[in-house]
């Protein structure tokens, strides 16, 4: 066999078992893999109060994202993944990347549960008081 072909499927096979061992076999990342029971994938810790702006976007969330995303964007098991996430803290997807994952869709690239399809509905003002009951909720939770 070419040596170059033999190159490239050892280097292809060590990185899908650097994959699978870091996202099924590390428990810090297992909740990165999508299960198939649509239950809370992780706790949420509520604020003690959130602004009106917050208390809009608890609603546009309940409305547009809660069905994948969970109640207090904890995670729908086999659904979508949690908000409430490390993955998700502004340094990482800042408040853009929801308007553009409700405007666009996403390709998966974090987590198991497949692509994400555009979100038909919110305005742009819709997704501004998400972003920011989605950051109250990281906040509350130690997500900064």
């Amino acid at each position: 066999m070419n040596k170059r072909i033999l190159g490239g499927i050892v280097v292809f096979g060590a990185l899908a078992i650097a994959i699978w061992v870091t996202l099924i076999k590390d428990p810090s990342h297992a909740d990165m893999v999508a299960g198939d029971g649509g239950h809370a994938m992780v706790a949420v810790t509520l604020p003690d109060a959130f602004t009106p702006q917050e208390q809009l976007g608890a609603q546009a969330f309940e409305e547009n994202c809660a069905a994948c995303h969970g109640a207090n964007a904890s995670g729908r098991d086999g659904m979508g993944p949690p908000l409430v996430h490390v993955i998700y803290e502004p340094s990482h997807h800042g408040d853009r990347s929801f308007h553009l994952a409700a405007m666009n869709g996403v390709r998966a690239h974090h987590w198991t549960f497949g692509n994400m399809p555009a979100v038909e509905g919110p305005t742009t003002s819709d997704v501004e008081t998400i972003v920011a009951y989605v950051r109250a909720l990281q906040r509350a939770n130690g997500i900064n």
